[in-house]
Protein backbone atom coordinates (compact mmCIF):
# COMPACT_ATOMS: atom_id res chain seq x y z
CA UNK A 1 0.00 0.00 0.00
CA UNK A 2 1.13 3.53 -0.37
CA UNK A 3 0.81 6.90 0.68
CA UNK A 4 -1.67 9.34 -0.45
CA UNK A 5 -0.34 11.52 -3.32
CA UNK A 6 -1.79 15.04 -4.99
CA UNK A 7 -3.06 13.94 -8.26
CA UNK A 8 -5.78 15.33 -10.72
CA UNK A 9 -7.27 13.69 -13.78
CA UNK A 10 -7.26 16.57 -16.23
CA UNK A 11 -9.23 14.96 -19.36
CA UNK A 12 -9.85 11.37 -20.46
CA UNK A 13 -10.84 9.99 -23.44
CA UNK A 14 -12.39 6.29 -25.00
CA UNK A 15 -12.75 5.03 -28.64
CA UNK A 16 -14.27 1.77 -30.50
CA UNK A 17 -13.11 0.82 -33.73
CA UNK A 18 -15.33 1.18 -36.47
CA UNK A 19 -15.91 -2.65 -36.49
CA UNK A 20 -19.17 -3.76 -35.04
CA UNK A 21 -19.30 -7.64 -33.98
CA UNK A 22 -22.88 -8.75 -32.33
CA UNK A 23 -23.00 -11.78 -30.89
CA UNK A 24 -25.85 -12.89 -32.83
CA UNK A 25 -23.41 -12.62 -35.70
CA UNK A 26 -21.12 -15.52 -34.14
CA UNK A 27 -23.94 -16.92 -33.50
CA UNK A 28 -24.42 -17.43 -37.02
CA UNK A 29 -21.12 -17.92 -37.56
CA UNK A 30 -20.32 -20.79 -35.07
CA UNK A 31 -24.02 -22.57 -36.48
CA UNK A 32 -25.36 -22.11 -32.71
CA UNK A 33 -28.87 -20.78 -32.09
CA UNK A 34 -29.26 -17.22 -31.56
CA UNK A 35 -28.99 -15.77 -28.81
CA UNK A 36 -26.44 -18.42 -27.07
CA UNK A 37 -23.38 -16.80 -27.13
CA UNK A 38 -24.83 -13.57 -25.32
CA UNK A 39 -26.13 -15.91 -22.73
CA UNK A 40 -22.55 -17.59 -21.92
CA UNK A 41 -20.71 -14.31 -21.84
CA UNK A 42 -22.98 -11.66 -21.38
CA UNK A 43 -21.44 -9.56 -24.02
CA UNK A 44 -24.17 -8.30 -26.50
CA UNK A 45 -21.74 -6.31 -29.23
CA UNK A 46 -17.92 -5.81 -29.03
CA UNK A 47 -15.90 -4.17 -31.57
CA UNK A 48 -12.75 -5.50 -33.91
CA UNK A 49 -10.18 -3.52 -35.08
CA UNK A 50 -8.29 -3.67 -38.42
CA UNK A 51 -5.70 -1.46 -37.99
CA UNK A 52 -3.12 -1.39 -35.22
CA UNK A 53 -3.27 -0.72 -31.21
CA UNK A 54 -1.27 2.58 -31.48
CA UNK A 55 -3.64 3.92 -34.16
CA UNK A 56 -6.43 3.23 -32.08
CA UNK A 57 -4.71 4.44 -29.05
CA UNK A 58 -3.92 8.06 -30.46
CA UNK A 59 -7.45 8.42 -31.60
CA UNK A 60 -8.52 8.20 -27.35
CA UNK A 61 -5.13 9.63 -26.52
CA UNK A 62 -6.62 13.02 -29.05
CA UNK A 63 -9.62 13.14 -27.11
CA UNK A 64 -8.19 13.00 -23.63
CA UNK A 65 -6.03 16.01 -24.73
CA UNK A 66 -9.13 18.06 -26.20
CA UNK A 67 -10.85 17.15 -23.02
CA UNK A 68 -7.76 18.67 -21.02
CA UNK A 69 -7.51 21.54 -22.84
CA UNK A 70 -3.89 20.31 -23.50
CA UNK A 71 -1.67 19.60 -26.36
CA UNK A 72 1.46 17.36 -27.12
CA UNK A 73 3.15 20.56 -26.35
CA UNK A 74 2.60 20.27 -22.71
CA UNK A 75 2.87 16.43 -22.03
CA UNK A 76 6.03 15.60 -20.44
CA UNK A 77 6.05 11.40 -21.29
CA UNK A 78 3.90 8.92 -22.90
CA UNK A 79 3.18 6.01 -20.92
CA UNK A 80 1.55 2.85 -23.07
CA UNK A 81 -0.37 0.94 -20.76
CA UNK A 82 -1.63 -2.17 -23.12
CA UNK A 83 -1.52 -5.93 -22.51
CA UNK A 84 -1.42 -6.97 -26.31
CA UNK A 85 1.60 -4.89 -28.01
CA UNK A 86 1.58 -4.64 -32.06
CA UNK A 87 4.97 -5.84 -31.60
CA UNK A 88 7.39 -7.27 -28.95
CA UNK A 89 9.86 -4.26 -29.99
CA UNK A 90 10.30 -1.20 -29.81
CA UNK A 91 7.53 -0.58 -27.13
CA UNK A 92 4.03 0.35 -28.33
CA UNK A 93 4.32 4.14 -26.73
CA UNK A 94 7.04 4.26 -29.22
CA UNK A 95 4.55 3.30 -31.69
CA UNK A 96 1.65 5.33 -30.46
CA UNK A 97 4.72 8.57 -30.13
CA UNK A 98 5.07 7.88 -33.81
CA UNK A 99 1.19 7.93 -34.66
CA UNK A 100 0.86 11.38 -32.67
CA UNK A 101 4.14 12.98 -33.72
CA UNK A 102 5.19 15.34 -30.71
CA UNK A 103 6.71 18.19 -31.51
CA UNK A 104 9.47 17.66 -29.09
CA UNK A 105 10.96 14.36 -28.63
CA UNK A 106 9.02 13.29 -25.57
CA UNK A 107 10.06 10.34 -23.67
CA UNK A 108 7.53 7.40 -24.03
CA UNK A 109 7.71 3.98 -22.26
CA UNK A 110 5.49 1.36 -21.64
CA UNK A 111 3.62 -0.30 -18.63
CA UNK A 112 2.46 -3.77 -19.17
CA UNK A 113 0.82 -5.32 -16.39
CA UNK A 114 -1.74 -7.13 -18.34
CA UNK A 115 -5.26 -5.58 -16.92
CA UNK A 116 -3.84 -3.84 -14.43
CA UNK A 117 -1.45 -1.55 -16.68
CA UNK A 118 -4.04 1.54 -16.47
CA UNK A 119 -3.83 0.98 -12.57
CA UNK A 120 -0.22 0.54 -12.66
CA UNK A 121 0.54 3.22 -14.49
CA UNK A 122 -1.38 5.75 -12.68
CA UNK A 123 0.19 4.53 -9.61
CA UNK A 124 3.46 5.32 -11.03
CA UNK A 125 2.12 8.75 -12.52
CA UNK A 126 1.01 9.90 -9.37
CA UNK A 127 4.61 9.43 -7.29
CA UNK A 128 5.69 11.47 -10.94
CA UNK A 129 3.43 14.22 -10.60
CA UNK A 130 3.63 14.19 -6.99
CA UNK A 131 7.44 14.09 -6.53
CA UNK A 132 7.47 17.21 -9.22
CA UNK A 133 9.41 14.99 -11.34
CA UNK A 134 6.56 15.60 -14.71
CA UNK A 135 3.69 17.73 -14.64
CA UNK A 136 1.47 16.34 -17.28
CA UNK A 137 1.52 12.81 -18.05
CA UNK A 138 -0.47 10.95 -20.82
CA UNK A 139 -1.42 7.34 -20.31
CA UNK A 140 -2.92 5.45 -23.44
CA UNK A 141 -4.36 1.90 -22.69
CA UNK A 142 -4.97 0.49 -26.40
CA UNK A 143 -5.03 -3.45 -26.63
CA UNK A 144 -6.58 -5.51 -29.99
CA UNK A 145 -7.41 -9.23 -28.51
CA UNK A 146 -9.38 -9.92 -31.51
CA UNK A 147 -6.14 -11.36 -33.46
CA UNK A 148 -5.14 -13.67 -30.78
CA UNK A 149 -8.51 -15.41 -30.17
CA UNK A 150 -9.60 -19.04 -31.03
CA UNK A 151 -13.38 -17.86 -31.57
CA UNK A 152 -14.28 -22.08 -31.23
CA UNK A 153 -13.55 -21.66 -27.54
CA UNK A 154 -15.79 -19.27 -25.82
CA UNK A 155 -15.05 -19.74 -22.38
CA UNK A 156 -11.51 -18.05 -23.24
CA UNK A 157 -12.34 -16.10 -26.14
CA UNK A 158 -16.44 -14.89 -26.75
CA UNK A 159 -15.80 -11.93 -23.98
CA UNK A 160 -13.35 -10.05 -25.23
CA UNK A 161 -13.40 -6.33 -27.65
CA UNK A 162 -11.33 -4.36 -28.43
CA UNK A 163 -10.43 -0.49 -27.24
CA UNK A 164 -8.67 2.51 -26.54
CA UNK A 165 -8.67 4.96 -23.78
CA UNK A 166 -6.35 7.55 -22.38
CA UNK A 167 -6.12 10.00 -19.56
CA UNK A 168 -4.39 13.31 -19.19
CA UNK A 169 -2.80 13.76 -15.47
CA UNK A 170 -1.14 16.44 -13.93
CA UNK A 171 -0.97 18.55 -10.59
CA UNK A 172 -3.56 19.00 -8.18
CA UNK A 173 -2.95 22.62 -7.88
CA UNK A 174 -4.65 23.32 -4.66
CA UNK A 175 -7.88 21.20 -5.07
CA UNK A 176 -8.57 17.70 -3.21
CA UNK A 177 -7.66 15.34 -6.04
CA UNK A 178 -5.45 12.67 -5.11
CA UNK A 179 -4.81 9.22 -4.96
CA UNK A 180 -5.33 8.46 -1.41
CA UNK A 181 -4.25 4.74 -1.54
CA UNK A 182 -2.42 2.44 -3.62
CA UNK A 183 -1.84 -1.54 -3.81
CA UNK A 184 -0.94 -4.40 -6.14
CA UNK A 185 -0.28 -8.03 -4.97
CA UNK A 186 0.94 -11.28 -7.52
CA UNK A 187 -0.14 -14.59 -6.62
CA UNK A 188 1.82 -16.56 -9.07
CA UNK A 189 0.37 -20.01 -8.59
CA UNK A 190 -1.79 -18.53 -11.50
CA UNK A 191 0.39 -17.28 -13.57
CA UNK A 192 -0.83 -19.85 -16.50
CA UNK A 193 -4.10 -19.37 -16.26
CA UNK A 194 -4.20 -16.81 -18.20
CA UNK A 195 -1.79 -16.89 -20.83
CA UNK A 196 -0.36 -16.31 -24.45
CA UNK A 197 2.90 -18.19 -24.69
CA UNK A 198 4.66 -17.25 -27.84
CA UNK A 199 5.79 -14.25 -29.28
CA UNK A 200 9.00 -13.91 -26.82
CA UNK A 201 12.43 -15.95 -25.78
CA UNK A 202 11.16 -18.54 -23.97
CA UNK A 203 9.33 -20.01 -27.54
CA UNK A 204 10.40 -18.78 -29.95
CA UNK A 205 10.48 -19.62 -33.27
CA UNK A 206 13.41 -21.41 -33.72
CA UNK A 207 12.73 -23.40 -30.36
CA UNK A 208 9.28 -24.64 -31.19
CA UNK A 209 8.44 -27.61 -33.94
CA UNK A 210 5.05 -27.70 -35.44
CA UNK A 211 2.76 -24.76 -36.02
CA UNK A 212 3.88 -21.39 -34.28
CA UNK A 213 -0.04 -20.01 -34.63
CA UNK A 214 -1.17 -22.94 -31.89
CA UNK A 215 1.31 -21.10 -28.78
CA UNK A 216 0.68 -17.57 -30.37
CA UNK A 217 -3.34 -17.41 -29.20
CA UNK A 218 -4.61 -16.40 -26.31
CA UNK A 219 -5.23 -19.14 -23.78
CA UNK A 220 -7.35 -19.20 -20.02
CA UNK A 221 -9.02 -21.11 -17.50
CA UNK A 222 -11.31 -18.92 -16.67
CA UNK A 223 -12.25 -20.89 -13.41
CA UNK A 224 -9.31 -21.36 -12.07
CA UNK A 225 -8.66 -17.66 -12.71
CA UNK A 226 -12.13 -16.92 -10.69
CA UNK A 227 -11.39 -19.20 -7.65
CA UNK A 228 -8.06 -17.39 -7.21
CA UNK A 229 -9.76 -13.91 -7.59
CA UNK A 230 -12.78 -14.73 -4.97
CA UNK A 231 -10.22 -16.20 -2.66
CA UNK A 232 -7.42 -12.78 -2.63
CA UNK A 233 -10.37 -9.85 -3.72
CA UNK A 234 -12.47 -9.16 -0.29
CA UNK A 235 -9.16 -8.73 1.79
CA UNK A 236 -7.33 -6.90 -0.49
CA UNK A 237 -9.96 -4.66 -0.67
CA UNK A 238 -10.83 -4.60 2.77
CA UNK A 239 -7.03 -3.50 3.38
CA UNK A 240 -6.83 -1.02 0.40
CA UNK A 241 -10.11 0.96 2.34
CA UNK A 242 -8.26 1.05 5.41
CA UNK A 243 -4.95 2.55 3.90
CA UNK A 244 -7.21 5.55 2.00
CA UNK A 245 -8.82 6.35 5.72
CA UNK A 246 -10.63 3.47 7.14
CA UNK A 247 -13.16 3.79 4.45
CA UNK A 248 -16.13 2.21 4.59
CA UNK A 249 -17.78 0.81 0.75
CA UNK A 250 -21.11 2.34 1.46
CA UNK A 251 -19.65 5.71 1.54
CA UNK A 252 -17.95 5.53 -1.89
CA UNK A 253 -20.20 7.18 -4.65
CA UNK A 254 -18.98 4.68 -7.48
CA UNK A 255 -16.54 1.45 -7.68
CA UNK A 256 -15.58 1.08 -11.18
CA UNK A 257 -13.41 -2.62 -11.65
CA UNK A 258 -11.98 -4.10 -14.99
CA UNK A 259 -14.81 -5.29 -17.20
CA UNK A 260 -13.73 -8.95 -16.57
CA UNK A 261 -16.73 -10.81 -17.18
CA UNK A 262 -20.50 -11.24 -16.56
CA UNK A 263 -19.89 -13.64 -13.92
CA UNK A 264 -16.64 -11.68 -12.17
CA UNK A 265 -18.91 -8.34 -12.19
CA UNK A 266 -21.88 -10.26 -10.95
CA UNK A 267 -20.14 -11.64 -7.82
CA UNK A 268 -17.99 -8.68 -7.04
CA UNK A 269 -21.51 -6.59 -6.73
CA UNK A 270 -23.11 -9.24 -4.53
CA UNK A 271 -19.75 -10.17 -2.37
CA UNK A 272 -19.20 -6.46 -1.82
CA UNK A 273 -22.67 -5.63 -1.45
CA UNK A 274 -22.64 -2.89 -4.27
CA UNK A 275 -25.59 -0.85 -5.05
CA UNK A 276 -26.78 -0.39 -8.35
CA UNK A 277 -25.72 2.91 -8.78
CA UNK A 278 -22.72 2.29 -7.28
CA UNK A 279 -20.89 -0.03 -9.77
CA UNK A 280 -19.65 1.11 -13.42
CA UNK A 281 -20.84 -1.68 -15.55
CA UNK A 282 -19.81 -0.95 -19.42
CA UNK A 283 -19.38 -4.94 -20.17
CA UNK A 284 -22.35 -6.11 -22.10
CA UNK A 285 -21.62 -3.91 -24.87
CA UNK A 286 -18.35 -3.34 -24.79
CA UNK A 287 -17.00 -7.03 -23.97
CA UNK A 288 -13.46 -7.16 -21.68
CA UNK A 289 -10.97 -4.63 -23.29
CA UNK A 290 -8.26 -6.08 -21.50
CA UNK A 291 -5.78 -2.90 -20.44
CA UNK A 292 -8.53 -0.61 -21.91
CA UNK A 293 -11.09 -1.73 -19.47
CA UNK A 294 -11.06 -0.05 -16.58
CA UNK A 295 -10.19 3.15 -18.06
CA UNK A 296 -12.79 2.95 -20.59
CA UNK A 297 -15.52 2.20 -17.66
CA UNK A 298 -13.83 5.37 -15.93
CA UNK A 299 -14.02 8.02 -19.09
CA UNK A 300 -17.95 6.51 -19.27
CA UNK A 301 -18.33 7.52 -15.64
CA UNK A 302 -16.76 10.99 -15.95
CA UNK A 303 -18.72 11.24 -19.63
CA UNK A 304 -21.94 10.45 -17.77
CA UNK A 305 -21.31 12.68 -14.59
CA UNK A 306 -21.66 9.99 -12.48
CA UNK A 307 -18.35 10.70 -11.11
CA UNK A 308 -17.84 14.60 -10.27
CA UNK A 309 -14.97 16.44 -8.88
CA UNK A 310 -14.29 15.61 -5.44
CA UNK A 311 -15.87 12.07 -5.20
CA UNK A 312 -14.44 8.82 -4.01
CA UNK A 313 -13.68 6.03 -6.25
CA UNK A 314 -12.61 2.53 -5.81
CA UNK A 315 -10.71 1.41 -9.09
CA UNK A 316 -9.93 -2.13 -8.74
CA UNK A 317 -9.38 -5.18 -11.10
CA UNK A 318 -7.57 -8.16 -11.47
CA UNK A 319 -5.14 -9.54 -14.34
CA UNK A 320 -3.02 -12.34 -15.61
CA UNK A 321 -0.45 -13.39 -13.29
CA UNK A 322 -2.67 -13.85 -11.13
CA UNK A 323 -2.87 -10.14 -9.93
CA UNK A 324 -5.17 -8.11 -8.46
CA UNK A 325 -4.67 -4.02 -7.86
CA UNK A 326 -6.67 -1.38 -6.47
CA UNK A 327 -6.82 2.64 -6.21
CA UNK A 328 -8.98 5.01 -4.11
CA UNK A 329 -9.05 8.05 -5.72
CA UNK A 330 -10.81 11.47 -4.95
CA UNK A 331 -11.48 13.01 -8.14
Amino acid sequence: MTAARALRILGTGAVVPDNELLSTAIDERLGLAAGTVEARTGVRVRYVEHGTAAQLGARAARKALAAAGLDLADVDVIIGASATPDQPLPCNAALLHEELAPPHPVPAWDVNASCLSFLVALDLAATLIDAGRHRHVLVVSSDIASVGLDWSELGASGIFGDGAAAAVLGPADGTDSAVLAAGFSTHSEGAHTCEIPGGGSRHAPDRVEGPYGDIARFRMDGGAVFRLAIQHLPPFVDGLLAEAGDIELPDLPLVIPHQASHHGLSWLRQRLGLRDDQMVDIYADRGNQVAASLPSALHAAIESGRLRRGDLALLLGTGAGLSIGGIVLCY
